[in-house]
């Protein structure tokens, strides 16, 4: 059972990138899929998070610029995150959810530049 994340890095204020996180050895499909983030000196908080059947929820901090997908083919879940503001910087974590089940993906980290 992996979650692996990728796709974090170096953006300027204002900048896009695409978080994307690869499960394996779960049936994805069935799975609410999220990313999380924590900040320096933070606790680890919701970004977003996708239903099975492709419902979405977003922190108000990150609505209207952010926005989780998922393909159940791939099974692969994707963060375009937009107009990034320094305070996004945090690693971003994926996380898959299922009946009490919890599973956690290594992060990947997002630095925005002012």
């Amino acid at each position: 059972v992996q979650l692996q994340a990728s796709g974090g890095g170096l953006a300027q204020a204002g900048g896009s990138l695409r978080l994307s996180c690869a499960a394996s050895g779960i049936t994805f499909r069935f799975y609410y899929m999220g990313w999380y983030r924590q900040a320096p000196g933070k606790q680890r908080a919701l970004v977003a998070t996708i239903s099975p059947s492709g419902s979405t929820n977003y922190a108000d901090s990150v609505k209207g610029r952010f926005t989780i997908s998922r393909d159940n083919t791939k099974k692969t879940v994707s963060l375009q995150v937009n107009s990034l503001k320094p305070e996004d910087t945090a690693v971003y974590y994926c996380n898959a959810e299922l009946e009490g089940r919890t599973l956690w993906g290594q992060g990947t980290q997002v630095t925005v530049s002012s």
